[in-house]
């Protein structure tokens, strides 16, 4: 339905209806507030990406490499990732796509009337402006609400990206560790095989001495098994090392040589309580979620504002014979549609709400459970590291000597040195199964451990530096 005004026959100047041209051409950005930090966090990002991927200095990986040495050279290689932050960006331009105002075409008309009067040719001449008839044009404040729900889906964006940045580092690192897990068994392997060498020596001189070829036999047989399970262990470690060099862009076969030791603990600055709470309100899928509520609480507005009428407005003149000022007001009438539109978004903003709650609960219950498992792996690992590693350190230094006087026999020796091997290997196992389980916090967190001291009460940002931790890999 439309009514159409004018003004008609009166001396009206040409400039008041030309100036309808540059109102509409002009234009003008109905941003909501928060656009311009959701863009300097993008902004800050971006750096990274700013260059094609073959033309940026990536950092080549040193000798030895460490944990933050690799990482930082995975985000800043992982096609992922960066996908991610396109998308981030696609989402923030957005935000300018609905919210330009007016959000039509300006439509120019002009004709020319030919009659056999004596008129000048300026007067025969017809020029209109308007918006384009085929789109109604918005009101300013619906292109503002229209920018406030493209701004909650930018943030949206901005939290996913973040989650894969996470999810990513988890990965790495976890690969990571289980290399060194897999290095640090092939020195306890080595030391085990140069031991039983001296035990099969020992044994081949109590053989030429007469005693029993039992024991040097059975030397033999634990010595190859020992040689057998470290070329395996070898290869396993081959295949890991050429995985880790794929999730950082290398050649399968490029060298990666990791440090002689495991990597040391990293240590956790706050308490418990207060790492619960950072986990839970920075959990990057439960911000995603919350901007998703947030974008469909402001949609439930934005489909109650197409109850308000579109008004275009017309300008023209004839010569200097006549001009006019119209305009055209578009009523909405389609009450059932835009009603069903409304609850629609109300459905979907209760869905929303539904899973953020599911999953606030979830990921809570998710948090715990990985910090008391990192807590039993603390526990587990001081326990045969302070206790029980000792006492079979002590137990083989015994039965070497006793073996050697005769007291007891190759058994009772290989057992000890067993026993030793399996502390030494458990202990390990614990270190790294606690800074795996670390690993996990930080992605449930979505934030560094590193920072927690710093951020355990500050909001969540989803500017997150590419090559995590990038302020600990120099210390």
């Amino acid at each position: 339905m439309s009514i159409a005004s004018s003004i008609l026959g009166r001396r009206v100047p040409v400039r008041w209806a030309v100036l309808a041209v540059p109102l509409i051409v002009g234009g003008c950005m109905m941003h909501p507030e928060g656009t311009a930090g959701q863009r300097d966090e993008l902004n800050a990002v971006g750096k990274a990406y700013a260059q094609p991927v073959e033309k940026r200095e990536i950092p080549e990986v040193p000798v030895p490499a460490t944990w933050q040495d690799v990482l930082r050279r995975a985000c800043l290689t992982n096609g992922e990732l960066e996908a991610a932050y396109h998308e981030w960006h696609a989402a923030n331009e957005r935000i300018d796509v609905v919210s330009y105002w007016p959000n039509s075409n300006l439509n120019l008309g002009f004709s020319y009337m030919f009659s056999p009067g004596n008129i000048k040719a300026w007067d025969r001449t017809t020029v209109t402006a308007q918006p384009d008839p085929s789109a109604s044009l918005k009101l300013p404040q619906q292109a503002r609400q229209g920018g406030q729900v493209a701004l909650d889906a930018a943030r949206e964006a901005g939290e996913k990206f973040r989650a894969t940045k996470f999810r990513i580092q988890r990965q790495v690192l976890g690969s990571y560790l289980d290399l060194a897990l897999m290095e640090e068994d092939i020195r306890i392997g080595q030391e085990n095989c140069e031991l039983l060498r001296r035990v099969l020596d020992n044994a081949r001189s109590r053989v030429q001495g007469g005693a029993p070829q039992q024991d040097l036999i059975k030397a033999q047989v634990q010595l190859h098994l020992a040689e057998n399970m470290l070329q395996s262990q070898q290869t396993q470690t081959a295949s890991m090392r050429a995985m880790l060099n794929g999730m950082m862009a290398r050649p399968a076969d490029a060298a990666l040589v990791l440090p002689g030791h495991l990597p040391d603990g990293r240590t956790i600055s706050v308490d418990d309580d207060k790492l619960i709470a950072a986990g839970v309100e920075k959990n990057p899928e439960l911000g995603g979620l919350a901007q998703q509520v947030a974008g469909r609480k402001d949609a439930v507005e934005l489909a109650k504002m197409q109850f308000l009428p579109s008004i275009n407005p017309t300008a023209g003149f004839t010569g200097s014979l006549s001009q006019s000022l119209g305009s055209m007001v578009m009523l909405p009438t389609t009450i059932p549609m835009i009603n069903a539109q409304i609850r629609e978004s109300k459905a979907m903003l209760e869905a929303s709400a539904a899973m953020l709650r599911q999953t606030r609960s979830e990921r809570a219950a998710s948090f715990v459970a990985t910090l008391y498992a990192l807590r039993n792996a603390e526990r587990q690992e001081a326990f045969y590291s302070q206790t029980i590693l000792p006492a079979a350190r002590n137990l083989l230094t015994a039965s070497r000597q006793d073996y050697v006087s005769g007291r007891v026999g190759l058994v009772e020796l290989i057992d000890a040195q067993r026993t030793l091997l399996d502390v030494r290997r458990t202990a390990a196992q614990f270190h790294i199964e606690r800074e795996k389980r670390l690993t996990d916090l930080e992605e449930l967190a979505g934030v560094d451990v590193e920072t927690l001291a710093t951020q355990a009460t500050t909001q969540p940002t989803t500017a997150v530096p590419v090559g995590p931790r990038s302020d600990q890999a120099t210390k």
